[in-house]
């Protein structure tokens, strides 16, 4: 697992892994990163459902209930398959535009 850390956000990817072992260590390392807005890319795996995606949900939902922003970044899942309360995006700017705006929602009381 590779952290990036810019500022207050953290981008999180891993190479060579099933999507379950991903789950799995970003669970293991969420203590290190829980005070970061995260952004998953998620590149690396070639195919993605959108059930797949929903694996994220608790995580996503919990962090986001910290006042924290958390972000997927795939193409190959559509948002209008997902639920609106997982953010998921085709690119790192537009994850990092989502994580801004929701940070300037915050401040405002939106």
């Amino acid at each position: 697992m590779i952290f990036d850390k810019d500022g207050n956000t953290t981008i999180v990817l891993q190479e060579d892994a099933s999507l379950q072992t991903f789950i799995s260590n970003l669970n293991g390392a969420y203590d290190k990163i829980k005070n970061d807005h995260i952004i998953l890319n998620l590149f690396s795996f070639t195919r993605l459902t959108a059930g797949d995606i929903l694996e994220f949900l608790n995580i996503s939902n919990a962090h986001r209930a910290s006042g924290k922003s958390f972000v997927l970044v795939t193409n190959k899942v559509s948002y209008d398959e997902l639920p609106e309360e997982i953010s998921v995006v085709p690119s790192i700017q537009e994850a990092k535009d989502i994580i801004e705006m929701e940070e300037i929602e915050r401040d405002l009381g939106i």
